[in-house]
């Protein structure tokens, strides 16, 4: 048996917003055998762009039942079911929602017709409700109220089945399929020809932008499980309404992966990507010589044409370096810019000349570059004939690429002539650093 369903509601996504009408027909396949349609009270208030859509304002739904109200015969007509809608992740995701909150937890196949009607009639214009209606020349009458729509899902659902639907619904509701949890516009041929092995995966929307970058051990199963929970959020419900196609940058390891992701956010920064879009890298530890001759370190802001000593994302971070370093080496607080005020002749005496004190700058900063290193991490390629290789220099992640295995590793600087230079962050770095941990032997250090 179907349960061909539509509903209107207050807003897009369901842990929100509430429902105003709901039209269900109990189909055993040939006919209708069954009818429930009713009003809504959404116990919120409907929007004017909502009225201006459906025609349902408040005054229609006061008087109307609410929803825990009809929640057990909603229920007990859904249960046992197969439920179908056009674009049915939609209409599923607020009613399955609706009635959890009023104590039923539906847990029934689906069916979408959008789906089934790309694979019954293939090289259609759209797909969306009024356009196949029109394509086919079924009439909708009542458009854009849950009746008229629902009934209209009723008459192309039977003129699918009299062209053949039937093997296609048997395979859709299979547990193997993926029809009923992937995104309305995504195929399930996209999923398939994902490897299974580490990898980058980017998210299109219908304009072919980039909207969410992800990482992954195993491309095919990671992309899967975006799309298996139904969860009822605005960020969520957006999320999957907008994807439209995948694509992928196969990796040799895992840490490829976590790189390679980590790059590719900040570059492209997609709309749906919430973790590492903190800034870049703002900060760096400067010297110069004054015109007393004393050699001065500080702490600013990064700049375009001037290379900095070293690196910080946050300015407490470079902060908390120099006063280390003044505190270890006897370096002066206002010659470092911690110590703000004006420097007097009496400063100056307790300082001393300042080749002795520059000797003491210097001493500081080698022992940084020691504390910085620089090193290889060598792992194994995408095959026997390249391997995959990471650069730090002086403790900031410099670059990645693939380096012919008959390449001997001498030096950092011949490195650099086979790999992509990329933009370090905290992320990247400690990825690093905790697999060099896990594997020590991955790791070759220059001087």
């Amino acid at each position: 048996m179907y349960a061909i369903v539509d509903i209107e509601t207050t807003g897009g996504y369901a842990s929100a917003n509430g429902i105003t009408e709901i039209s269900l027909f109990i189909h055993d396949g040939e006919r209708v055998v069954k009818h429930f349609e009713t009003l809504i009270n959404p116990q919120q208030i409907i929007p004017r762009y909502i009225t201006a859509l459906t025609g349902i304002d408040n005054s229609m739904t006061d008087s109307a039942p609410t929803f825990e109200e009809i929640a057990p015969t909603l229920f007990e007509l859904l249960s046992e079911n197969i439920f179908v809608a056009h674009n049915v992740n939609f209409d599923y995701s607020f009613v399955r929602h609706q009635l959890k909150e009023n104590g039923f937890d539906l847990a029934v196949k689906k069916l979408c017709t959008v789906r089934l009607g790309r694979k019954v009639f293939p090289g259609l214009p759209s797909y969306s409700l009024g356009n196949i209606c029109r394509e086919l020349n079924i009439k909708i009458e009542n458009r854009h109220r849950a009746g008229g729509d629902a009934k209209a899902t009723v008459r192309l659902f039977e003129y699918l089945l009299a062209n053949g639907a039937e093997a296609h619904i048997a395979q859709m509701l299979k547990k193997s399929s993926s029809e009923q949890w992937l995104p309305l516009y995504l195929e399930k041929k996209e999923i398939e020809k994902l490897p299974l092995s580490p990898g980058v995966y980017y998210f299109h929307d219908n304009k072919n932008k980039i909207v969410y970058v992800g990482k992954a051990i195993n491309l095919r199963k990671r992309v899967s499980s975006h799309f298996t929970v139904n969860d009822a959020g605005r960020k969520r419900q957006n999320f999957v309404r907008n994807v439209r196609k995948v694509t992928y940058k196969e990796c040799a390891s895992e840490l490829e992966a976590i790189v390679l992701e980590s790059v590719e956010i900040k570059k492209l920064w997609p709309k749906y990507n919430q973790s590492q879009k903190q800034p870049i890298q703002k900060f760096g530890l400067y010297m110069f010589e004054d015109n007393r001759g004393y050699l001065r370190l500080a702490i600013d802001k990064k700049k375009k044409n001037l290379q900095c000593l070293y690196s910080f994302n946050m300015l407490h971070e470079g902060l908390v370096m120099l006063n280390k370093m003044i505190e270890e080496f006897d370096l002066n607080k206002k010659l470092c810019f911690i110590d703000k005020t004006v420097i007097t002749k009496n400063d100056l005496a307790m300082i001393g000349n300042a080749k002795k004190y520059n000797a003491k700058v210097q001493t500081a900063l080698q022992a940084l570059d020691k504390q910085l290193p620089t090193f290889a991490v060598i792992d194994d390629g995408l095959d026997i004939d390249n391997r995959l290789c990471l650069l730090v220099e002086r403790g900031s992640f410099w670059g990645m690429g693939h380096l012919p295995s008959s390449i001997p590793i001498t030096s950092s600087q011949e490195l650099k002539n086979f790999l992509n230079p990329y933009a370090d962050n905290d992320y990247i770095r400690n990825s690093i650093y905790s697999f060099i941990e896990a594997n020590p032997e991955k790791k070759i250090s220059f001087a």
